[in-house]
């Protein structure tokens, strides 16, 4: 299960998801910083993949396709941002 209310500390963005998909390898700092949240101008990097998430906020992003625990990547700054 996955908090859907993410926020980034250290940026103040709302983290967002997509559903099957992943960020392809070329992502950087600054295509997120450029282009969140405009989703039409995040697809340029995303790759279409069952069953796998795509996570990002405007200075980090995680590509998961299996069970993982967020809370455990140190370099995370997100946090639940309330229901």
């Amino acid at each position: 299960r996955t908090c859907d209310q993410l926020r980034c500390i250290a940026c103040d963005f709302r983290v967002s998801l997509f559903n099957d998909y992943i960020w392809d390898q070329s992502c950087d700092y600054l295509f997120f910083r450029n282009n969140m949240p405009e989703l039409s101008k995040l697809r340029a990097k995303m790759i279409k993949k069952k069953g796998a998430r795509a996570y990002a906020c405007q200075c980090s992003w995680r590509s998961i396709d299996e069970l993982t625990d967020l809370q455990t990547d140190q370099q995370l700054r997100w946090v639940c941002g309330k229901h």
